[in-house]
């Protein structure tokens, strides 16, 4: 069965007409398709990839397939011809969930050791500057639809960065600081403070197997809700935003977080 769900993650604002463009297209060529638009900040490829982990990993719809499209364009500083960037690719994970995206920074390094086999797409690349609405749809639509004509040569996956470590990742609606730490990377105790370093200000956590197991007011360092069997580590600041407690941190920044 061809898939008819469609996940759309970019770097458009929120509510920018860029989706609405992307998705009547998707529509345009595929009328019965469903899509859900995510948005992430500008540029970040990081953000990118978590979501792009988590849609494929936690609950995945049968057939579904996931379109990304965030393209900074770091490949090359120089001037681009035609308005040229990161190419295509296709990627089929070892769940059964296909993903197709531009390959930029770490937008694949989140799924990395779940892919099955990587190819470049076959698809324009250059001669517009919304190549994502003009050039890329069809062969989203036709990859769902099974016409794998558009699936060109493979990609070495050790060629894929690796999650960088101790970045945010996101930062959700109630200030809550979502990272790329791993659990099993959390060599701490339960209830064990921690120190932690986040744009240029240092605040004292606890390190806890639940978010809620501090106190109102008091920060936690913990398992968020993103990660599947391995949960990405959260700063959250109980009743409170930890964005705020930090100074208003930004995606991708680094911080550390130490024993005290």
């Amino acid at each position: 069965m061809n898939a008819q769900f469609l996940h759309c993650i970019a770097d458009y604002g929120v509510g920018d007409p860029a989706f609405g463009e992307v998705m009547q297209k998707l529509h345009f060529l595929l009328p019965d398709v469903t899509i859900i638009p995510t948005s992430v900040p500008p540029f970040s490829t990081i953000a990118t990839g978590l979501w792009t982990f988590q849609f494929a990993h936690v609950n995945p719809i049968k057939d579904m397939m996931i379109y990304t499209n965030t393209a900074p364009r770091k490949d090359n500083k120089e001037i681009r011809e035609k308005n040229e960037g990161e190419g295509l690719v296709f990627a089929e994970l070892k769940n059964g969930v296909r993903v197709v995206g531009v390959n930029a920074g770490h937008c694949f390094s989140f799924i990395k050791s779940n892919i099955k086999k990587m190819h470049h797409i076959v698809v324009d690349n250059k001669g517009s500057q919304f190549r994502s609405r003009d050039f890329y749809p069809e062969a989203v639509i036709g990859i769902m639809k099974g016409n794998m004509t558009y699936v060109g040569e493979p990609i070495d996956l050790t060629l894929i960065p690796d999650v960088p470590k101790k970045c945010i990742a996101w930062i959700d609606g109630y200030g809550n600081i979502k990272t790329t730490m791993r659990v099993s990377e959390a060599n701490f105790s339960s209830g064990q403070p921690v120190l932690i370093s986040l744009n240029e200000m240092k605040r004292t956590a606890f390190f806890t197997d639940g978010t809620f197991s501090v106190r109102e007011g008091e920060l936690a360092f913990a398992p968020g809700s993103t990660g599947g069997d391995d949960r990405f580590m959260e700063i959250f600041l109980r009743g409170l935003s930890a964005w705020r407690e930090f100074g208003k941190p930004h995606v991708e920044d680094i911080f550390t977080v130490t024993a005290i």
